[in-house]
């Protein structure tokens, strides 16, 4: 049976053509003084820079930017983010991006009601202290991927103590995300690939743990990893094909806005090995979890062979005739492996300049959660990234 659980998400989603049109109308229950969070600059060269802003205009609003956050963002940016806010009496954030821009909008929410939020990391990230208020935010969603569009939590990284880690309250849920699929034309091809790898990594996370008896999340779960492999395979076809980047970005968002992960125990993992890799080596997510995920799953699944086996079959449509579980199930690993190949993402370390010898210093680091069917330890960990290295 499934496991007891209560879902709750309060995010308003606007979807589709033109729903930055609709900011105004989502912005007026909140004050004026707006921090525009975004990336690299390459909303300004889009367009998308020009039609948000444009809409603050209408909306009345006083408007103050917080540029450049990069990939992996980085406690450095949420100080400058948080010293912007209480400087100027910001009332709203607005995250025009990515899960990067999200996630440090949700880092800078969570810290500049804190009496001292200056160490906000410590204790955030590190103790997990609880928060009882939150700066209010929104997103205009520019890339399909973590589906911080739709839940309440981030990461956040110490590039100098090397720590990369998550938090989460349910106060950080957005007020609302924008959901253009236009606005994802111009993502490069590589960080759709990965996006799309993350994604398919996240319903993963939930779809490999307990219960296994039959439940709707896992069969929400195998439609999702589906509809994610088919429609990355139709948008690497063509970048501006409508159906398939609106298939993405709202598949990216049911990913990780909880309804799969109803009654499951979840693992991530994976994700953890991932956050101590980039923690390390500034690596793209997604390519840190096409390289992480199939040498994990080789490692644990015989914890659980007859779920791995289902997955064969249903996800990646192997046969099976013949074979015992456990060799379904490793097929279909190895199914997952060369489909992460064959769409250009790496699946080793060497690939991304990380050296085995790493494996040693990165293991410690790694958080163990052990909920999911692998429990492991630090040496386990060791194992796997070891793994990592060979085809």
């Amino acid at each position: 049976m499934m496991e007891r659980f209560t879902f709750w998400n309060p995010v308003r989603i606007d979807f589709g053509k033109g729903a930055a049109s609709h900011l105004p109308g989502l912005l007026a229950p909140f004050g004026r003084k707006v921090l525009l969070v975004y990336g690299g600059g390459s909303i300004k060269k889009n367009g998308i820079y020009s039609e948000v802003t444009e809409q603050l205009k209408k909306a009345g609003c006083s408007v103050w930017e917080l540029p450049a956050i990069m990939a992996n963002p980085r406690t450095t940016k949420v100080l400058e983010g948080i010293d912007i806010c209480r400087r100027e009496g910001i009332d709203f954030l607005l995250a025009v991006g990515g899960g990067s821009v999200i996630d440090c909008v949700k880092a800078i929410a969570s810290a500049v009601p804190l009496e001292d939020p200056r160490d906000f990391g410590d204790r955030l990230y590190i103790k997990k202290e609880k928060i009882t208020s939150a700066l209010p935010f929104g997103t205009v969603l520019t890339m399909a991927a973590t589906g911080s569009e739709m839940d309440c939590g981030g990461v956040i990284t110490n590039w100098e103590e090397h720590r990369k880690e998550s938090y989460g309250n349910p106060l950080l849920y957005p007020k609302f995300s924008v959901c253009d699929p236009v606005y994802t034309y111009t993502v490069p091809k590589n960080q759709v690939i990965f996006g799309s790898v993350d994604m398919l990594s996240h319903t993963m996370e939930a779809y490999f743990s307990k219960p296994d008896t039959p439940n709707v999340s896992d069969d929400i779960a195998e439609t999702l990893m589906r509809g994610i492999i088919s429609n990355l395979e139709a948008a690497l076809q063509d970048l501006h094909d409508y159906t398939a980047r609106s298939n993405l970005m709202w598949l990216s968002t049911l990913a990780i806005n909880g309804l799969i992960a109803c009654g499951k125990k979840e693992d991530w993992q994976t994700h953890q090995i991932e956050h101590a890799l980039s923690a390390f080596y500034d690596i793209p997510h997604g390519a840190g979890l096409a390289i992480v995920q199939p040498h994990y799953y080789r490692y644990i699944y015989h914890e659980a062979p007859e779920k791995f086996a289902r997955w064969a079959r249903s996800v990646w449509h192997i046969d099976g005739k013949g074979m015992t579980e456990n060799e379904l199930a490793l097929a279909g690993i190895d199914a997952l492996q060369s489909w992460l190949k064959k769409i250009g993402a790496p699946t080793t370390l060497k690939e991304v300049d990380i050296p085995a010898e790493m494996a040693d210093r990165i293991a410690p680091t790694v958080n163990l959660l052990g909920i999911g069917y692998g429990k492991v330890s630090t040496e386990d960990i060791r194992k796997i990234i070891l793994s990592c290295n060979e085809e």
